[in-house]
């Protein structure tokens, strides 16, 4: 009698992974790509303190960019309903509560990055 040989859990844990990596981002199952999406908001929504700008200069998009592919996404939602839902609460108390003023800086990174960004952002 012949035994199959189980991976480890962690080496098949790590083949999933590699696996998974590699899939396109259109592989990701719509309730995958769901969950995934309500754990970046919420975690925004918690990191406060990762300004708009900041995120802009690094990955050229920010919470209003994500409320702004939600509302395009829905179809039915205001500018103001979709940002109330990725800031948590609506965005002008967002912007007075968190929202520190940017600097020279960061709105020249925020400038480059953004120049990077496929057309359809």
């Amino acid at each position: 009698m012949e035994f199959k040989r189980e991976a480890p859990h962690n080496e098949a844990s790590q083949q999933r992974k590699g696996r998974i990596a590699m899939q396109q981002v259109t592989d990701i199952s719509d309730a995958v790509a769901a969950a995934a999406f309500r754990r970046l908001v919420k975690h925004l929504q918690h990191r406060h303190d990762a300004q708009n700008i900041d995120l802009m200069g690094l990955a050229g998009f920010c919470r209003n960019c994500l409320a702004d592919w939600v509302m395009e996404a829905d179809g039915q939602l205001t500018k103001d309903a979709a940002r109330e839902i990725i800031h948590g609460m609506p965005a002008a108390e967002w912007k007075a509560k968190h929202q520190t003023e940017a600097t020279p800086e960061q709105l020249k990174r925020m400038q480059e990055s953004v120049a990077k960004n496929a057309p359809s952002h």
